[in-house]
């Protein structure tokens, strides 16, 4: 199960056993795991807690994956950010894996697969007026999301919007591209590889 938001509204990653046997299902960045919206960033977070402790059981990982809204200080853990952020403890049956960050939020990942954006949004995308950082983490939230809408509006589609546009293109990017590009997706995919 993997459960996404949009905007600040986080994603719990599920790796499940796979239904015909007792042994994990193994779920990379490179498989397409299905996407369902997670509601607010405090429900996904009240979810995550639930599912830790109470269906542990079902699935090999459980994860919390949140845009972490703004720069993680030096050597912070993704708990200690979100403490420090939104006051939220890591549950007793959480271990120190199970928070990610998506740095600084969702659309970040989008600037790593600019060809992506450009097939995605059509004719007239300014493509090459996106930011052209190689490490997304360092553009700040506010600039990826005025890149992303002044390069869509001489688009057919006029402008970026998070939950008619996002679960599309987070599904259309190149996870190679987003590992290369993101420390922290880069952490991510490791985690994920070896369940």
């Amino acid at each position: 199960m993997l459960r996404v938001g949009v905007d600040s509204r986080p994603l719990i990653l599920s790796v499940g056993k796979d239904s015909q046997s007792t042994s994990p299902r193994s779920c990379r960045m490179e498989e397409s795991p299905g996407i369902v919206p997670s509601g607010s960033r405090k429900s996904a977070y009240d979810d995550f807690r639930t599912s830790v402790e109470t269906e542990r059981d079902k699935y090999e990982l459980i994860l919390l994956l949140v845009d972490s809204e703004e720069a993680v200080a030096g050597g912070r853990t993704p708990w200690e950010h979100l403490k420090a952020i939104d006051k939220w403890d890591k549950p007793e049956q959480a271990d120190d894996r199970s928070a990610h960050l998506m740095v600084r939020c969702m659309e970040s990942w989008f600037l790593a697969d600019k060809d992506v954006l450009a097939d995605y949004f059509g004719q007239g995308f300014l493509k090459n007026s996106l930011p052209g950082q190689t490490n997304v983490e360092q553009i700040s939230k506010g600039d990826v999301l005025a890149a992303l809408e002044h390069a869509a509006r001489p688009t057919t589609k006029k402008h970026y919007h998070k939950t008619a546009h996002g679960y599309e293109l987070l599904g259309l990017i190149d996870p190679a591209k987003v590992r290369a590009a993101s420390q922290h997706a880069g952490v991510l995919n490791d985690l994920m590889a070896e369940a």
